[in-house]
């Protein structure tokens, strides 16, 4: 166990710790708030105290308690949204890639149609329209994403769909889900691992501009950019309430992207001694 832990980078060490540390607060949170959420607990922004760890909000509640509840929601949504974003995505792209023809040509051009729109606007056209729940942010969220899922896969896909040992599988007389799920997939796992993690962060930088924009998360409940909104105001008076929430997502950005540079690196070394045995 020690072996393989020194094994590991300093960097992805870190990310990964600090990663789980996030991950565990917020399953936690229930346990861990001193406070609940949404109940009133003091005075309007009261600094950093014995009583309050990280002080109060612009209504008087627990800020501690609040940053813990909002990065539960927070990588809740994220983590469904990126989730429905890879199997949507991921799924088109290498069926785009196997079948070709006007299938992938079809997809291809609806694809680049919808990347063609800024998806902040988009999304907020959307979220104008339809009930603004967590449901809807997740399907949302994860079928915009997609569109950037879609498109390496199918780079990938692409790639490795005229290799030797595809080809000698579609000899053998495979049929296309064999191909792709045992062929393609294990084979474009090493970039689709390095651009989850980028994903991830990005559905929490996107949930966090909508609930700061006022579409994403509703209050009572709020998430990571739903605090910043909230105590924006008091930066003008020196009160880092809204830094707070600010830096835990420039801090969990970091260690996700540190341990997905690692994998990508470690699955890239795996395939590279593989080959030249």
């Amino acid at each position: 166990m020690l072996l393989s832990l020194r094994r590991i980078p300093i960097s992805a060490q870190v990310g990964i710790l600090v990663t789980i540390a996030f991950v565990l607060a917020a399953l936690l949170a229930p346990v861990i708030a001193p406070y609940s959420s949404t109940v009133v607990v003091g005075d309007v922004w009261e600094p950093m105290s014995a009583k309050h760890w990280l002080g109060t909000d612009n209504l008087g509640r627990d800020l501690f308690t609040r940053l813990l509840y909002g990065g539960r929601i927070t990588l809740f949504i994220a983590a469904l949204a990126t989730a429905l974003s890879f199997t949507l995505g991921a799924s088109l792209g290498f069926s785009a890639a196997v079948i070709g023809g006007w299938f992938d040509e079809v997809l291809s051009r609806f694809v680049d149609m919808i990347m063609s729109i800024p998806t902040l606007i988009f999304a907020l056209v959307v979220l104008s329209v339809l009930p603004s729940n967590t449901v809807t942010l997740i399907v949302v969220m994860g079928i915009l994403d997609s569109t950037r899922v879609y498109r390496i896969s199918r780079a990938v896909a692409v790639d490795v769909n005229v290799m030797d040992f595809v080809e000698a599988a579609k000899l053998r007389g495979e049929g296309k889900i064999w191909v792709i799920f045992r062929e393609i997939l294990p084979n474009a796992l090493s970039p689709l691992v390095a651009e989850l993690g980028l994903r991830f962060i990005f559905a929490i930088l996107f949930l966090s501009a909508l609930s700061f924009l006022g579409l994403g998360v509703q209050p009572p409940q709020s998430d990571w950019g739903g605090m910043v909104k909230e105590n924006k105001d008091g930066i003008v008076f020196g009160i880092p309430a809204a830094l707070l929430p600010a830096a835990a997502i420039a801090i969990l950005a970091i260690s996700v992207n540190l341990v997905a540079d690692w994998v990508l690196n470690r699955t890239t070394d795996l395939k590279g001694g593989r080959g030249n045995g």
